[in-house]
């Protein structure tokens, strides 16, 4: 048997890594029809009303069409208090803060100017929204299946951080070309006021590369804040049925479970942006001049500078990740997706911990 602390640990903190290994027993496995049996931790349960098989090809394109709308939607939403933030970076003198910020665009481009940028924002982020959900709910079977049931389990966090740090790779390559629009739209009153005024301009004076300059930086900034969203996300799901909601999952409306994942989304949303902050302040400045390079621009901000615009990040992002995660998972319910409930120690782990007889 285990011993009793190193039980605890590995049953209660949320955060770490198993300090202990496991030895393989081999167990009798059955499947249908030959197929290898899913082991991921958190599987649906056999009676629930759903559309289709977990993993299956639907599943992951629902999946992505849930990101579609989840990132589209809520991003395009925000563009006015974006646009601020973005004048705040690139511009502090002139946008002291965020009323100031919305006053001046006002005064200078009228109550339509605080819109501007709104399509290269939902087309990028719809495109990034299909590959982050989409990839992620990939990414996480496929490793799953590659850690094995146990270690699933007891490797969670892990799991999270790398499915969706993969997810968001793919991702930004979808974002950065009209990430780098928006952000010249945005930034560059007298540029372009559009999407078809603003690309073929771009285009005309740095060539392809004008589209892909931020795509390091939106790494640099979209990975640890994905990973955040999502890893954080999923413990705080867990731990808010855990501790807070006073029945499970499984007894829950599906109002109910909706509210949790929009408090859920809300927490992991703060986190994300304290996280990516720094690095949205150098994709800002990066996209808005010719010739700067990421490490330029973050020697130039330096460390009070990358800081910029923090307060009205925290209050987009931490409503903009709650309502994604709101919307997505209203995407699973709409559509009858498998919505796996929070993760559960596998029986047999519990044998070999000494929990059960």
């Amino acid at each position: 048997m285990y011993p009793t602390a190193l039980t605890q640990l590995a049953r209660a903190n949320p955060f770490s890594a198993p300090l202990f290994s496991l030895q393989k027993v081999e167990e009798p496995q059955h499947s249908l029809h030959g197929q290898k049996p899913r082991r991921l931790a958190a599987a649906a349960t056999a009676d629930e009303d759903v559309s289709c098989e977990f993993g299956s090809s639907k599943y992951y394109a629902l999946c992505g069409f849930g990101g579609i709308l989840s990132c589209g939607i809520t991003h395009t939403a925000v563009v006015p208090l974006d646009l601020v933030k973005c004048r705040l970076q690139v511009d502090p003198d002139k946008y002291k803060s965020i009323g100031n910020g919305f006053a001046v665009t006002v005064r200078e481009d009228g109550v339509r100017g605080l819109a501007k940028g709104w399509a290269p924002t939902f087309i990028g982020y719809s495109m990034q929204g299909l590959c982050k959900f989409g990839f992620y709910e990939v990414f996480k079977i496929f490793y799953s299946d590659l850690l094995g049931e146990e270690n699933t389990y007891l490797w969670r966090t892990s799991l999270y951080l790398a499915a969706s740090a993969s997810a968001e790779f793919f991702a930004d390559v979808a974002l950065a070309p009209m990430e780098a629009v928006k952000v010249r739209i945005q930034t560059q009153p007298g540029y372009a006021n559009t999407l078809r005024q603003c690309v073929p301009k771009m285009f005309a004076e740095e060539g392809i590369w004008a589209f892909y300059k931020g795509v390091v930086p939106l790494w640099m900034r979209q990975i640890p804040y994905t990973m955040m969203k999502f890893a954080c996300f999923e413990r705080t799901v867990e731990m808010l049925y855990k501790y807070v909601v006073p029945k499970p999952r499984s007894d829950c409306s599906k109002s109910e479970q909706l509210v949790v994942t929009f408090v859920a989304g809300y927490i992991a949303g703060v986190f994300c942006a304290i996280v990516s902050h720094p690095a949205d302040s150098v994709v800002s400045v990066l996209n808005k001049e010719k010739g700067s390079t990421a490490v330029q621009v973050l020697k130039r901000l330096g460390p009070r500078g990358v800081w910029k615009g923090l307060v009205a990040r925290i209050i987009m992002i931490g409503t903009l990740t709650a309502l994604q995660w709101f919307i997505y998972d209203s995407v699973k319910v709409y559509f009858r997706l498998p919505r796996p409930p929070p993760p559960e120690m596998p029986e047999s782990l519990k044998k070999k911990l000494g929990l059960t007889e």
